[in-house]
Order: structure tokens, then sequence, then C-alpha cells
């Protein structure tokens, strides 16, 4: 297993005021405490992938991030509430960052596949089943399934790989009624998403959310929610089953990686190389593109 050491994680490239204390740094977000003790999700341009934070970043994809995260949010507050307090941020991370309540959190990557792709692919070419849940013969890469599952998974740490996890470990975790709660939750949310995105042409293929609690014990949508670091979206016109699908996320990244352009032996312990301007511009490109295609919005 590959551990990706912490330093390879930049500090922020920003400086906040007075009474912002930083409380953690990840893959892509940084999270610091307001002085009203309320949490603020700053949105880097940090891309991962496999498992390592890239030298590179991508340019605006902090902000794309955000801006895709609010609009989703708007569109799903009916079917649960959110962890977002106000946008009303510091100038240094204007237009990439959130200020959200506390929550206590659930340990679980609650993921909802309507399509067969990635871990979920091999985990049926392996046992015929996605964390449980039976699938019946001749699926292929990228079929559409007769019905959205729950698929969760843990919550990795840095480095490491999240694992899928049956709804049987769900309720292991948290208990059988906050379970079920999460997993209708996470289906109904991707229903709604799934439909909005393919009367624009878009296949969500599959998506993950995080949710926490707040003091009353209220089920809340945090952190961020259907970007394309968090979902894989697909040209619906390009759809063909039986392939890998053009997609609107870092694929562009990780095809340049593992090419003998890169030089990299993904194998080793040496860290991935700095991205060539060419993929970082291609890569950004499609960030924007499905941002702006999904909300009819341009990149503020």
């Amino acid at each position: 297993m590959l551990v990706v050491p912490t330093n390879v994680i930049p500090p922020p490239d920003y400086t906040l005021p007075a009474g912002y204390s930083h409380l953690y740094s990840g893959k892509v977000r940084d999270l610091w405490r307001t002085p009203e003790d309320l949490l603020l999700f700053v949105a880097s341009d940090r891309i991962s992938a496999y498992d390592w934070v890239l030298p590179t970043p991508i340019p605006d994809k902090g902000r794309i991030l955000t801006q895709a995260s609010l609009w989703w949010f708007d569109q799903l507050s009916d079917i649960c509430g959110n962890h977002v307090v106000s946008t009303d941020v510091p100038d240094a991370v204007a237009g990439r960052a959130m200020i959200c309540r506390q929550l206590e959190m659930y340990p679980v990557e609650c993921v909802a596949r309507g399509y067969l792709t990635g871990s979920g692919l091999a985990d049926y070419l392996a046992k015929g089943e996605v964390c449980g849940v039976a699938l019946g013969p001749g699926l292929v890469d990228g079929s559409r399934l007769p019905e959205p599952i729950f698929t969760p998974a843990t919550k990795a740490a840095l480095g490491d790989h999240d694992e899928n996890i049956s709804i049987a470990d769900v309720r292991a975790a948290v208990g059988g009624d906050t379970a079920d709660r999460l997993r209708l939750t996470t289906l109904a949310l991707y229903a709604r998403a799934e439909m909005i995105a393919r009367a624009r042409g878009i296949i969500l293929a599959d998506t993950k959310f995080e949710f926490g609690h707040d003091g009353d014990g209220r089920l809340t949508l945090a952190d961020e929610v259907l970007t394309p670091d968090s979902s894989r979206y697909w040209p619906a016109a390009g759809w063909l089953p039986g392939r890998t699908q053009p997609s609107f996320d870092k694929q562009i990244v990780r095809d340049w990686l593992t090419s003998p352009a890169s030089g990299w032996d993904r194998g080793s312990d040496a860290p991935p190389p700095e991205l060539p301007a060419e993929v970082v511009e291609r890569t950004r490109a499609r960030y924007v593109e499905v941002l702006e295609l999904l909300t009819g919005q341009p990149l503020a």
C-alpha cells in the first residue's frame, strides 16, 4: 500500500485574517475554524491521482468545485438540508470557499451507482455483486444498472484507498435506522441529480455523498457535492457500454501519468512528475465545460 507523505501537500497559498485557525489540509480542501466558531472550507487548485497529490495545480479548480457544490446544494435542498451557512468569506479565498456549520460526521462514504464502472465493475467481475448487492450476468464496463444501487465505502486516510463495504457494515457502524436513512437519502439525491444531468446531455454514472448530523440529530449533507472530483460524468452522446467512457473529470491526468510520456513508474515510491501545460489546460477545460453544461452558468 502506497502511503502519501504529508509533505506532498503544499501549505495554503493564501493568508487569512487574524482569528482563523487552520485545522486540516486534505488532498484538495483546507479546513479552518472561523472567529465565530464555524468552519471555513477552502477548495484549492490541487489535484490528486493514484493516491498522490500531484505537484501541478489546475488553475481555477477550487472555484469550479465550489461553484458546482453551491449550485447542487440548492437543487437538492428540499431532499436534504446542507451545512452551508454563508459564502461571505475572506477576500483571499473569495469564490472558492464556504462557511459551514460544524457537524458530527458519519464515517461512511455514501456512494450511489447508476452505471457499472470503476471499483464497482471490479467487484462485479470478481464476485457478481457490488457491496453485497447481487447483479445479473452479462454486464460490462459502462452498463446501465436496472436501478441505482447504494454502494458505501470506508473513509480512507490520506494515501489509503477507500474500500467498498456492505449495508450490513454500515448498520454495524452507525446503527440500522441511520444506515437506512443514509441509503434512502443517497439514492434520492442521486435520482434527482441524474435526472437534472440527463436533461443537459450528461450521464451521472456514480457519485459519493458525505453526511453528518447537527445537535438535533438532523441528517445533513456536507463537504462537496456532485463535483467532477466526487462524481463520474459522461457525455450522453458518447455512451457505449463495453469500453471506457469519455468523461468530464481528471481522466486526462490519469491517462498521461500511466503513459510512457510521463516516465513515471506508478508501482514505485517515487512521486509523480509535474504535469505538462497541455494536460493542465485540457483538464481545466473539461472541468469548466461540465460546470457550464450542468448549471447553465459561466465560471464566476
